[in-house]
């Protein structure tokens, strides 16, 4: 038998070299691991033991150091920090990161981190979120019931977009279905450096259209797990100049620039509120036919005075951030429009308290004689409907030598599916359920402000625009 030559020594087994690895954004991103600064002795003692450092129990023990999520300025990629072979142009992603502060998903900080809590408080249980299913009534789900809520992070790391969060969701981008490729991201926080509640990152290149296409990446099931786990939303959006500098801006009215409905208000003078609010509501969810519905709504205002509008003006309230949301647009030079299925006259009021440049809305007849609605829609206006609102997108937009990718448009029920699927940005409101699982973008935050983060806007930009419209008291 031949024996080993012990000049040929076996060759060593392939080992991941460091250059391999470091460039890893994991790694980038091991400072979020912080200090554990007890040990064993400090928390398996016996009865009647001190300690000698007191245990600290209202803190996270795995907080993440440093407690802020800076403006990296850092390319993160799981491969080496070479030279990207890239072509010039490649078509890059920004997604827009918005913590949802106003609605957490549990209302209970987590015992371990807060006082006020009791060792024994549960966790209130998972619920269908809304927004994720035309119904949140478990009976009333056509289909096997959603799988169980993934449990939320931000009550553990932070009620912001903590770098963990961050951390998350590149990893996130990094696991999608699509072939192995090179993948580069860089954030930025855009309302502030420490705790920020909302951060753009940019990645390139977007996944292949063959494999996952944009629209199937914006309703992907693991960035809907992120959004559950971390409790933020997610708007994605191709990076170009027309993403930042858009020109017209149009506008849903009832739900949307203001909190009410106007043909329910209306109703109420009548007593049949709740019969109109139920075909509203239907309508806005898509279950109605909106001409139809708009035409069995109107014929139960017969005999309201014709002057109902003049009342309303005191009890409409316009909606959070929109004031200030028009005026910066109007700043930065935009047209603006409200395009509503409700009614001209409490239409045309708004627009002039926003400095809105154009109104479209229903018209209303009314008896010359009594001075009162006759229950009828003029024939001579055309009724405005989801194809309505989308016409007049397009020829507003012509009128003013401007492009469908400089538009977006802002809405929350069905008949504004169409127009928000036209514009360059479609934004859906505080939307119905049906509209948020259609529209291309969805948002649910605390003020319209948010929107003029979607153009890549900083908190500063965003105060330094309201203060020059303040000061033209636009």
């Amino acid at each position: 038998m031949a024996t080993p030559n012990s000049n040929n020594p076996r060759p060593a087994r392939p080992v991941l070299k460091q250059r391999l690895s470091s460039a890893s954004f994991l790694q980038d991103h091991e400072q979020y691991k912080a200090p554990v600064f007890q040990n064993l002795g400090d928390v398996l003692r016996q009865p009647g033991d001190t300690l000698s450092t007191p245990l600290v129990l209202n803190s996270n023990p795995i907080k993440p150091n440093p407690e802020k999520v800076a403006d990296s300025g850092i390319v993160h990629s799981i491969f080496n920090h070479e030279a990207s072979d890239l072509p010039p142009g490649t078509p890059k992603l920004v997604a827009t990161i918005f913590y949802k502060s106003s609605s957490p998903i549990n209302p209970y900080v987590h015992p371990d981190i807060s006082l006020q809590a009791n060792p024994g408080d549960k966790l209130p249980p998972p619920v269908v979120p809304e927004g994720s299913a035309p119904t949140v009534d478990m009976e009333k789900i056509p289909r096997e019931p959603p799988a169980p809520e993934p449990e939320p992070l931000d009550h553990l790391y932070g009620r912001f977009v903590s770098q963990l969060c961050l951390a998350s969701f590149l990893q996130t981008l990094e696991s999608l279905s699509t072939p192995y490729q090179r993948t580069y991201t860089s954030h930025r926080c855009l309302d502030q450096e420490a705790q920020p509640r909302v951060v753009e990152v940019t990645f390139w290149p977007p996944p292949n259209p063959e494999y996952l296409t944009f629209a199937d990446l914006q309703k992907h099931e693991s960035i809907w797990r992120f959004e559950r786990e971390w409790n933020v939303e997610v708007v994605f959006q191709r990076e170009s100049v027309f993403r930042r500098f858009k020109r017209l801006a149009v506008f849903d009215m009832d739900s949307t620039l203001i909190q009410n409905e106007v043909i329910d208000e209306i109703a109420k003078f009548v007593g049949v509120e709740k019969e109109v609010s139920e075909i509203t509501a239907r309508a806005m969810n898509g279950e109605l036919d909106f001409s139809a519905s708009l035409k069995a709504r109107v014929s139960l205002l017969k005999g309201v005075p014709a002057d109902v509008f003049d009342r309303l003006k005191s009890i409409v309230t316009i909606s959070p951030g929109a004031r200030e949301l028009c005026s910066a647009l109007k700043v930065l030079g935009f047209k603006l429009a409200v395009l509503s299925g409700g009614f001209q006259p409490l239409t045309e009021w708004l627009a002039k308290e926003l400095g809105i440049d154009y109104a479209f809305a229903n018209h209303l007849e009314v008896d010359p004689i009594t001075q009162t609605l006759t229950g009828n829609l003029l024939p001579t206006f055309p009724i405005i409907d989801a194809a309505q609102k989308r016409a007049l997108l397009r020829s507003i937009a012509a009128e003013n030598s401007i492009s469908i990718s400089q538009t977006m448009s802002v809405g929350d029920g069905a008949n504004d599916l169409l127009m928000l699927n036209t514009a360059g940005l479609g934004v859906a409101w505080h939307a119905k359920s049906k509209v948020q699982l259609e529209a291309p973008t969805r948002l649910n935050g605390p003020s319209l402000v948010d929107i003029l983060y979607l153009l890549g806007l900083t908190k500063d930009e965003i105060e330094e625009l309201t203060a020059v419209a303040d000061s033209k008291k636009i």
